[in-house]
């Protein structure tokens, strides 16, 4: 038998009684519709009731026996193969897709139970799907993000200088008010028009709003932004070079970009093949499911 809460008990409760009084009344051709009222309030309760008891789940016993949706290259994807390969997770299926948004449409078609993905991506995903997904209320990983450079490349000192300078006068706390908390329209404006070092090239993956996605034809979002205010400061010019997440770090080895930008979080893993410079922001891992 399905539980029914307090919530949806009073409700009932409250709903039969309306019905009982107008009855005491002579209103008795009104109590068939007090009577659907009633259930339909029963429904609409148990319906929220049920969606709070998911959204306050631990993500692992939410996650264990699910197929899990995560992109390709992610962390989150580093993270649900390693919980699948330690038996965490129980028979649990891990299936990767080149973009979030491919995720979350497997989400919504059935064909996966679940979406880890970073906190501010998932809320958007949430907000474009108003009433059909919800985020779990615990997170399943902290993370920090990071710019990561060919190992042992000079550019990663001058990276850290320019990061600290742009944090300490304003600027990043600017860039996230525009684009995270939808406190300003204004982030940063440059008013360069020359570089005295030539320019820079940027790896990202521009699908991870609103850290970087396209308004248009051009790739905005905290990262292409905050990068632009870095290389202003270290005086390059900036090229963004927009291609699939897994292939950043292919990319900056391989000389096809200077550095890779794209809500990148730092792992031991990847310290491994590249160098980081500092944080710049933290984020967390989400779990989207389907209501």
């Amino acid at each position: 038998m399905k539980k029914i809460n307090r919530r949806s008990f009073l409700a009932i409760l409250g709903a039969a009684s309306a019905a009982g009084l107008l009855s005491a009344c002579g209103a008795a051709s009104s109590a068939p519709a007090a009577s659907s009222a009633a259930a339909s309030s029963a429904a609409s309760s148990a319906a929220a009731s049920g969606a709070a008891d998911v959204a306050d789940m631990d993500p692992y016993e939410f996650l264990t026996d699910k197929k899990i949706g995560v992109q390709l290259g992610t962390t989150g994807d580093i993270y649900i193969g390693d919980d699948i390969s330690g038996s965490k997770l129980g028979s649990a299926e891990l299936q990767e897709f080149n973009k979030g948004d491919l995720a979350i449409q497997a989400l919504l078609s059935g064909k996966i139970d679940a979406v880890v993905i970073d906190d501010q991506v998932a809320q958007n995903f949430v907000n474009a799907n108003e009433g059909k997904t919800g985020i779990l209320n615990t997170e399943y990983a902290l993370e920090e993000y990071a710019i990561c450079l060919k190992k042992g490349s000079e550019l990663t000192a001058k990276f850290n200088e320019a990061i600290a300078a742009r944090k300490s006068d304003g600027t990043l706390d600017a860039i996230l008010a525009k684009y995270i908390e939808g406190s300003s329209d204004t982030g940063y404006v440059s008013d360069k028009t020359s570089y005295a070092n030539g320019k820079l090239v940027m790896a990202t993956n521009a699908y991870f709003q609103p850290y970087e996605y396209y308004d248009g034809s051009d790739i905005v979002g905290v990262d292409p932004e905050f990068a632009k205010a870095i290389c202003d400061y270290m005086d390059y010019d900036l090229e963004i070079s927009d291609m699939e997440f897994d292939s950043i770090i292919v990319a900056v080895n391989g000389g096809k970009a200077d550095f890779g930008m794209a809500g990148m979080t730092l792992t031991e893993d990847r310290k491994k093949n590249v160098d980081f410079t500092d944080s710049y922001a933290q984020a967390v891992q989400s779990i989207v499911y389907k209501k």
